[in-house]
């Protein structure tokens, strides 16, 4: 870990000595935190019906986004903070790689993602509140380091932006379909005006 990386792990993690209400707020998120942003997604399902299309991709996208963290994560290899012997541990975790962070990835991505979306955007600043929360939570109670959140958060930006780009394109070839079946009639129509004169 680098020393700045260090150095912000030092100044938010809850240390030897936590203060006890920040250590139930922590725990309470990091445990629970990936529970609430599930259910602001059911929430937005329940009430957004119009958006159900758009939501099973965020669902899709929010699987693929874990299976890539976890990936990346056994690739890099980097030990979670308590195992590295920064802090204690204040929360039961196995010794698993720590970068990026798949709480962080996935609920930043969830987050992002109904932000592209008016009708998503109010259950969107609450997903990205949670994530927020629960960022500084799995640092607080030592199962990540900043550096761990942050990348994660990178990883969510870059694949919400594939997102956009794939449901722009998708948008593209259905106006095209459209305006080709519409276009189809009035040949037919032309075509046999031709023949008859």
């Amino acid at each position: 870990m680098n020393a700045t990386n260090t150095a912000l792990l030092q100044w938010i993690a809850a240390g030897d000595d936590p203060n006890s209400w920040a250590l139930l707020a922590g725990s309470v998120f990091a445990l629970w935190g990936s529970a609430l942003c599930a259910a602001a997604v059911l929430w937005a399902g329940w009430h957004a019906r119009a958006e159900r299309p758009y939501l099973a991709a965020v669902v899709v996208g929010a699987a693929l986004a874990s299976l890539l963290s976890h990936l990346i994560a056994a690739w890099l290899n980097m030990p979670r903070p308590f195992v590295a012997g920064l802090v204690p541990a204040y929360i039961v975790h196995g010794p698993s790689a720590a970068l990026p962070s798949t709480h962080a990835t996935v609920m930043f991505f969830i987050g992002f993602a109904f932000m592209l979306r008016a009708a998503l955007r109010p259950v969107g600043a609450v997903v990205l509140v949670l994530a927020a929360l629960t960022g500084w939570a799995r640092i607080y109670v030592g199962v990540h380091s900043p550096i761990d959140i942050a990348a994660g958060m990178a990883l969510a930006a870059s694949l919400t932006g594939v997102l956009a780009l794939l449901e722009v394109r998708l948008a593209a070839l259905m106006a095209a379909r459209l305006v080709a079946r519409r276009s189809r009639p009035g040949e037919l129509a032309n075509d046999a005006e031709w023949r008859a004169s």
